[in-house]
């Protein structure tokens, strides 16, 4: 994998891993939830909103809007949902992270 400009960042990668995970439910508040709750990381929804913007902007997440509800004061939710690009991205980080921890137990059990 040859890291460039465009790069995935560690939170970008978190953000694509939630929306997977959830699948048709995947909007902001969940997707916070989601990287907390598995990572133990706190995550602001404002860091959530502007990744999932540059995400979308660059084509790696395509959003729609759900019909506005009462219990959200008529404002309609953004769904948010991986494309194939994204897939292939973290399939190669994930390749390449995999590839830097091969043989390393022994190293990092002795510390």
């Amino acid at each position: 994998m040859a890291v460039t400009r465009e790069s995935l960042g560690e939170f970008e990668q978190l953000v694509l891993l939630a929306i997977l995970r959830l699948g048709r439910s995947a909007y902001g508040v969940p997707i916070r939830e989601e990287i907390e709750s598995r990572t133990g990381r706190q995550a602001s929804r404002a860091a959530i909103y502007i990744t999932l913007r540059r995400l979308e902007k660059r084509g790696l997440v395509e959003s729609t809007l759900a019909d506005p509800t009462p219990e959200r004061g008529g404002r309609a939710k953004r769904y948010f949902r991986v494309q194939a690009s994204a897939i292939r991205e973290l399939r190669s980080y994930r390749g390449a992270m995999l590839s830097m921890w091969e043989g390393l137990e022994p190293e990092l059990e002795e510390s």
